[in-house]
Order: C-alpha cells, then sequence, then structure tokens
C-alpha cells in the first residue's frame, strides 16, 4: 500500500518539479500577512514548527517536512499547500483539491479506490491566502537553511525571546 501511494506521489510530482517557479520580490505586508497564516489559520507550525525546519513542541501532530532545507521552487509549494501529498500527513488546504481532478488529476473516488485518506487540514485556504503564505514562505523559510540568531531576529523581525535560546 505504502508503495503504491509513493508512486502516485512521486509520478504526480515528477512534472512539477520539471516546471521551475520564477521568483518575485514579496511586499512586507504579504509576508506579515502569510507568517499570520501559517502560525494561526493554516496551523503549519504543528507539523513544519515556527521555523519551518520540522521541529515542534507538540509531539501529537505527524512530523512536517523541514522547508528551510528543500528544494522546492514556488509553483510546486503552492501545489502541496493546496492540494496536500496522498498517503501523508500533509493536507489539502484547498476545499476542492480531489473533487474535480485538479490536483495530481485525482478525484476523492480515486484515492478511495487506492485506500488513501487524505489528513483534514485545520481551515481551507483561498487561492490569494496560499499565495501569501507561499510569500512567506520564500521570504523567511524555504531554502534558507538551518536558524540561526541571525535568521531568528530577522524571522521575528527583531530580537525575539525564542531567538535567545538558538546558539
Amino acid at each position: 500500500m505504502k508503495n503504491m501511494q509513493f508512486h502516485l506521489l512521486a509520478a504526480a510530482l515528477a512534472g512539477t518539479f520539471a516546471m521551475a517557479g520564477t521568483a518575485r520580490a514579496a511586499d512586507a505586508g504579504d509576508v506579515a500577512e502569510g507568517m499570520r497564516l501559517f502560525m494561526q489559520k493554516g496551523n503549519c507550525q504543528a507539523c513544519h514548527g515556527w521555523a519551518g525546519d520540522g521541529r515542534k513542541t507538540d509531539n501529537q501532530m505527524p512530523d512536517g517536512a523541514n522547508l528551510r532545507e528543500t528544494k522546492l521552487d514556488r509553483k510546486t509549494f503552492v501545489m502541496i499547500v493546496k492540494c496536500g501529498l496522498p498517503g501523508t500527513g500533509m493536507p489539502p488546504f484547498d476545499r476542492l483539491a480531489y473533487s474535480d481532478g485538479r490536483c495530481f488529476g485525482k478525484k476523492e473516488a480515486d484515492l478511495r479506490t487506492q485506500g488513501i485518506k487524505m489528513a483534514d487540514p485545520p481551515a481551507t485556504l483561498q487561492p490569494r491566502e496560499v499565495e501569501l503564505l507561499a510569500d512567506f514562505a520564500f521570504e523567511k523559510m524555504v531554502g534558507k537553511g538551518p536558524m540561526d540568531k541571525a535568521k531568528c531576529a530577522d524571522y521575528w523581525g527583531g530580537e525575539s525571546e525564542v531567538c535567545r535560546e538558538i546558539k
């Protein structure tokens, strides 16, 4: 079963990784709103940790990917947020994700046939909210490497108590 899920995921992502998204400068207000979505509405930090490094304080949630080390391009990142990752703990944040084949060409019936159940998201996100979340992630986390004191201060917009804990 897991092998079949892995092949579904790999096949769906293979073509997407080949199409790199173009980088764009994010507006500071958009980055701040994306951070709010990451921390609150999407509650992404529950699985990915506040810094996006996969470290979290609540061991009840599934382990999320280390976004600081990922090589995902923006287009793939957005697709994964919208569609989730079948067979993993990553939920789809698009409420219509598997209703019409927009995600990996699959519908809910296809996933059921393959024995795949998608995790439920804490909330659904509008397309603009997913873009704001991506603005934040690419500005503050994706590909930024391990967190250090300077990155922590930049992340929070100044010195923060959590930054004092970083060596």
